[in-house]
């Protein structure tokens, strides 16, 4: 056999390969949204839930989704990012770097319902949490941490080591110039790692079902004490997110549209997965052109 025949066989696969995995989604999405969209307005989008009655909707879910994603962010950015600087400008090979490069590969491979059981007994139980939004927080974290860390490394690794080199030899601490040379450079797959990490925050639903509740309050949007029980800005309370709805809608729903609701929550959960991806990918262009000075 020819190479060229090989060459046109290989090539054909991984068309075809790249074709069902784009026709798959696209059937995915569409199926989703065609059934859910319909179901979604604004009343939909800022109406209470209701466990048993007709015509509710997600508001309070929604907000919780977006609530625990910022908290999730603000306790696994600023670590995630400085364990990346670390392990790519600071680890020298040895044991200590070894048991840290394993333990990150652990976590990443970690199923999110394994997670959710460790965000159970540690956060909620031993650290007295209770089902709450900082305990499912912490329990993202735990996943999500080790993404924004290989994420943060390999972006910095992938800037030339000429622009490094460069500011080392004009007398530049290594601190500086990771400061102000690396991290910059490295920014636009810093920020698409952390945006397409928040995706996945947001659509993530096994382990919060164990950390962060499977009720919420009909909150207040008056109130904004978080110290009081209704105000959605209580970080202790128990908070139901979109994902963790929509499993519950179709596994314990009892409302007559309870179709309806699961459908519209998929489709407003996909669009806004959506959002974060493309927004990802927008951004990061727009950031790299900007430093690179590219068209």
């Amino acid at each position: 056999m020819s190479r060229r025949i090989i060459n046109n066989f290989a090539t054909s696969v991984f068309i075809l390969c790249a074709v069902i995995m784009t026709a798959t989604l696209v059937y995915l999405l569409g199926y989703i949204l065609t059934n859910g969209l319909s179901n979604v307005d604004w009343s939909f989008l800022t109406t209470n839930s209701s466990s048993a009655m007709e015509g509710g909707g997600i508001k309070n879910q929604l907000w919780n989704s977006f609530y625990i994603l910022v908290v999730t962010l603000i306790l696994s950015v600023p670590l995630g990012v400085l364990g990346g600087i670390y392990l790519a400008e600071y680890a020298r090979p040895g044991k200590l770097t070894n048991v840290i490069r394993t333990s990150v590969e652990v976590l990443s491979s970690l199923p999110s319902i394994v997670v959710g059981m460790f965000g159970l007994l540690v956060f909620v139980q031993y650290a007295g949490l209770g089902y709450s939004i900082i305990a499912g927080a912490l329990a993202l974290t735990v996943f999500n941490l080790p993404i924004i860390v290989r994420v943060t490394e390999d972006s910095i690794r992938s800037v030339p080591k000429k622009q490094k080199n460069a500011s080392l030899a004009l007398g530049i601490t290594h601190w500086h110039t990771v400061k102000t040379v690396l991290v910059p450079a490295a920014f636009p797959g810093i920020l698409t790692g952390i945006l397409l990490s928040a995706g996945r925050i947001f659509g993530e639903a096994a382990a919060l079902l164990f950390t962060a509740g499977l009720s919420t309050n009909n909150l207040q949007f008056d109130t904004w004490n978080p110290f009081n029980s209704d105000s959605p800005l209580n970080p202790f309370r128990s908070a139901e997110t979109l994902s963790v709805h929509i499993w519950k809608v179709n596994s314990q729903g009892i409302m007559p549209d309870v179709d309806e609701i699961a459908s519209g929550s998929a489709a407003v959960l996909i669009l806004f997965v959506l959002v974060f991806n493309v927004t990802a990918r927008v951004i990061g262009n727009i950031i790299y052109n900007k430093i690179t000075g590219s068209k």
